[in-house]
C-alpha cells in the first residue's frame, strides 16, 4: 500500500487514533535513528593526523604547489 492510499484512510480516523499514528510514527523514527546513532560503550575507532608524518609532507608540498602557481 503506498503512502497516497494512506491519505484518505488516515483522514477518517477519529482525533484520538490520528494521535495513536502519529505516536507510533515518531515511535518508528526514533527506533531507526538510534540503530545510526553513536551507542554508550562502544569503542569507536577514529583517524588522527598526530604523528602522521608523511601526510604533513603531502600537506606541505600541497600547500607549496599552490603558493608558486598563485604567485606565477
Amino acid at each position: 500500500m503506498s503512502v497516497v492510499n494512506l491519505f484518505p484512510i488516515l483522514h477518517k480516523l477519529s482525533r484520538a487514533d490520528k494521535l495513536k499514528v502519529i505516536q507510533f510514527l515518531v515511535q518508528e523514527l526514533a527506533t531507526e535513528e538510534e540503530a545510526l546513532s553513536l551507542q554508550p560503550g562502544v569503542t569507536y575507532y577514529m583517524w588522527s593526523p598526530y604523528n602522521s608524518h608523511e601526510a604533513a609532507k603531502k600537506l606541505a608540498a600541497l600547500l607549496e604547489e599552490d603558493r608558486q602557481v598563485n604567485d606565477a
